[in-house]
């Protein structure tokens, strides 16, 4: 009896020692791996960073070993999300500024300025977040309301969308305006001749903002990681950087201050920044991804900026207006394609989707696989749609259900049937990176699931769902916050699912969004977030 318990025990020593030595070891879950047959398993080993190993619990467990082991008790697991176009950095500094999201009215904002200022008491007052088409008169603010509550402090608050600007008379004052400043790409709005205090897209431009300190933008990093980091984002496609601040993320990167994975889309709007890195080349690490540029093709809807074929149904021979030049676009695009960078062209009217469609199809001729983008492809032309053969679409399904309630207005019955045409475009290029555009929208990732498989508010409007024949089934949303969206990045082979030699990249929710009945999907939040198999953010 003695020499059998021996026995067992050596034989239970060299079957432990025979197991592999992993750093964490995750069981009894229900893991959505999000690999090409969308396969589920329940349980997965992670070594230095990486998944080494996915399987059933019992396969797991038999196999390796690890001081730190996840229970997960059945709870629900997805790879690392990954917004695809949204603007990490402005979130961030906008914590340290007003936010006027949400306001119902004119006076509210200029509530909340108020209260700000009392609070803060800066030398210039910035912000964003309002909505002209959420207040009751749906139409642009004028200045003097601010100009007597401001009268010596510059006020510049730009609409949610970030093309439109409010601003009082001190901060034109020391811009150097006028009501006869000719603007090309944008404009000066006017009431009676005189200057309201909105400025559209180009003519933004010309309000001088204070500098952000270092300090400053260091703080917005932070701040905007924590935030995504609690909703289960691990990679950020930010649309639109300049020099300074990607050597201050690679610097806080390689400081281990920020630990978000960033994929930087360098902005284009000026020459000097386009040359400097397409003469340096792709920069890449395991966190830092700059291999495109983002250029602004035209303004938004909501400000009447998004370049249309035809006038807008709601302004007679108003048509929007593209940021640059034609031929601007075509040189941009030359230089680009001449390289290994992608380029990434905000699009939101049909004119402007047509023209850099076309742009895009010219200057690439026959090459294949340069997955360059249109981001927002919001309104498109029946006949342009099978340009996105080899075009990747990169959209945002939360503008359409924030847009849905004024957009008819704005262009009518007939281009509507183009409009926010997920389904379409996905049919057309087989892929569809997904993103949120935030903070022009929320941050949270499941607002996104939601907005592309029922296509409804919170409020369940409309019942039947907004133009559902152009919903994502629940697999295309997924697949678009992850792996498309990887794909759409050129990072499909180290993340974007939960698979062996990938980043242990992963999200614990608090309920199977794979499932869960529709109306419950926007309760859906992340329990844990992991990054590189390391617990960034905990609930």
């Amino acid at each position: 009896m003695k020499k059998t318990y021996i026995l067992l025990i050596f034989s239970l020593i060299i079957f432990s020692c025979s197991k592999q030595k992993a750093d964490l070891i995750v069981f009894n879950s229900n893991t959505y791996t999000v690999n090409e047959k969308f396969e589920k398993v329940e349980a997965f080993a992670i070594k230095n960073g990486k998944f080494i190993a996915v399987g059933t619990t019992e396969e797991i467990q038999a196999n390796y070993k690890s001081k730190e082991t996840i229970n997960a008790k059945g709870q629900t697991i997805v790879p690392g999300l990954i917004d695809a176009h949204c603007h990490f950095y402005r979130m961030g500094l906008q914590q340290q500024k007003v936010s006027l999201e949400g306001t119902k009215s004119y006076d509210e904002v200029l509530a909340k300025i108020v209260a700000f200022q009392k609070e803060k008491n800066v030398a210039f007052i910035s912000g964003r977040g309002w909505d002209q088409n959420d207040w009751e008169i749906k139409e642009f603010p004028t200045k003097e309301k601010l100009d007597k509550l401001f009268p010596k402090v510059p006020v510049a608050v730009s609409r949610v969308d970030g093309h439109a600007l409010l601003v009082n008379q001190a901060a034109i004052n020391i811009s150097g305006i006028t009501k006869d400043t000719k603007v090309s790409g944008g404009e000066i709005i006017l009431k009676n001749g005189e200057m309201t205090g909105v400025l559209i897209d180009a003519a933004m431009d010309f309000i001088k903002f204070p500098e952000t300190s270092k300090q400053e933008a260091t703080k917005g990093l932070l701040d905007a990681q924590k935030i995504s980091f609690s909703y289960g984002l691990t990679t950020i496609d930010d649309a639109g950087l300049n020099k300074n601040t990607i050597e201050l993320i690679d610097d806080l990167q390689k400081s281990n201050d920020l630990k978000m994975r960033v994929y930087a889309m360098v902005s284009a709007d000026n020459q000097e920044q386009i040359d400097y890195y397409i003469n340096r080349g792709i920069t890449k690490t395991d966190r830092l991804n700059v291999r495109s540029f983002k250029v602004y093709g035209d303004g938004a809807l909501g400000s009447r900026g998004a370049a249309m074929r035809e006038s807008y149904s709601d302004r007679e021979n108003h048509f929007g207006a593209l940021i640059y030049p034609p031929e601007r676009y075509q040189e941009i695009a030359k230089q680009i394609a001449a390289s290994e960078f992608q380029m990434n062209t905000h699009a939101i009217g049909d004119s402007a989707n047509t023209w850099m469609l076309q742009t895009y199809i010219e200057v690439l001729k026959d090459q294949e696989n340069r997955r360059w983008r249109i981001e927002h492809a919001q309104i498109i032309s029946s006949k342009d749609f099978q340009d996105f053969d080899n075009i990747l679409p990169s959209i945002q399904p939360t503008h359409a259900t924030s847009d849905m309630y004024w957009a008819e207005d704005r262009i009518g019955k007939d281009r509507m049937k183009g409009a926010y045409a997920f389904r379409n475009l996905l049919n057309r290029y087989g892929k569809i990176a997904l993103g949120t555009d935030f903070p022009v929208e929320q941050v949270n990732p499941f607002l996104t699931f939601y907005a592309a498989t029922y296509r409804k508010d919170l409020n369940n409007y409309p019942e039947d769902g907004f133009q559902m024949e152009n919903s994502l089934s629940r697999e295309e949303a997924l697949r678009g916050m992850t792996i498309w969206a990887a794909y759409s990045n050129f990072e499909e082979a180290e993340k974007g699912s939960i698979e062996i030699d990938k980043f242990a990249d992963f999200v614990i929710l608090n309920q199977d969004i794979m499932k869960v009945r529709g109306s419950e999907i926007p309760k859906t939040n992340a329990v844990s977030t992991y990054l590189n198999g390391e617990k960034v953010y905990s609930k």
